[in-house]
């Protein structure tokens, strides 16, 4: 169970911090924590309520907190009565044809968001996939400059054996023998301006792409996963923060904070 990286910076797992410290810390620093969340589809019938009221209970207790959600539907937002501390923002936003673009055109609408208000309004920021649900606190230890979440399918695979994007047409382009772990772009995060970097190069690099005919593995995410092996993260949060409990059982995986809801992919991608 690897605790730091070879630049220093820390993998996250549960009882690797001192929860006292940093709410002693954070008590004089006050802060306000932004989450974004796209909801788009069947995906909104099916997670955005569960996904809500979960980060409502889980997410940042005690904090100030704003959760974005961008979704294709006004009409399709459930409601919820939120704890104090905590509010929503509504957005709606253009829905895609292809399950692939809705996946990539996320990072130029977060850049968008971040630019018109979001990085006036919050401190830090997490962008999260809706098909998860929050089942234990998701807290203060998780705060960096920028985040990065380890894949649960990959975080013990060597550099050679994960599945970066390796035509090198594409801008996501990772060559075999470099690279440092596999990251998943369900979860990513940090200060609004690290945020907005990683979203602006990542769409960068899939305009770039389409304009060469080119459509990276694994899309955003092999984008995001090029961004961080040239701009290491600062923190990485261990598989305990987005992890597969359906597929995967492992010795090392004590306290899941976040877990995957269950999937149909091929349901769920026929709708959008």
């Amino acid at each position: 169970m690897k605790m730091t990286t070879n630049w220093s910076a820390p993998i996250v797992w549960h009882g690797t911090y001192n929860e006292v410290v940093l709410e002693d810390y954070y008590a004089s620093h006050k802060i306000t924590v932004g989450l974004t969340v796209f909801s788009v589809g069947r995906y909104t019938d099916h997670y955005l309520h569960t996904f809500l009221s979960s980060a409502d209970r889980f997410f940042m207790v005690g904090q100030k907190v704003i959760i974005y959600v961008l979704i294709d539907d006004f009409f399709k937002m459930p409601w919820l009565e939120l704890s104090p501390l905590r509010s929503i923002k509504i957005f709606e936003i253009r829905r895609e044809k292809r399950w692939q673009d809705i996946s990539m055109m996320r990072m130029k609408t977060i850049s968008e968001h971040i630019v018109d208000h979001i990085q006036y309004e919050v401190d830090f920021l997490f962008c999260m996939d809706v098909d998860q649900i929050f089942v234990s606190n998701y807290g203060l230890e998780t705060l960096g400059e920028s985040v990065a979440q380890l894949h649960a399918y990959w975080y013990k695979a060597s550099p050679t054996e994960v599945p970066y994007e390796r035509r090198q047409l594409s801008e996501a382009y990772i060559p075999i023998g470099e690279g440092d772990f596999y990251y998943h772009a369900a979860v990513f995060g940090g200060t609004p301006i690290q945020v907005l970097n990683i979203a602006r190069e990542c769409f960068k690099g899939i305009l770039n792409d389409k304009k060469n005919n080119i459509e990276a593995v694994w899309h955003d995410e092999s984008h995001l996963n090029k961004y961080f092996f040239l701009h290491k993260p600062t923190k990485l949060l261990s598989p305990e923060y987005c992890w597969d409990r359906f597929k995967y059982s492992d010795h090392e995986i004590h306290n899941v904070k976040v877990s995957w809801a269950i999937k149909n992919y091929e349901y769920f991608r026929k709708a959008v």
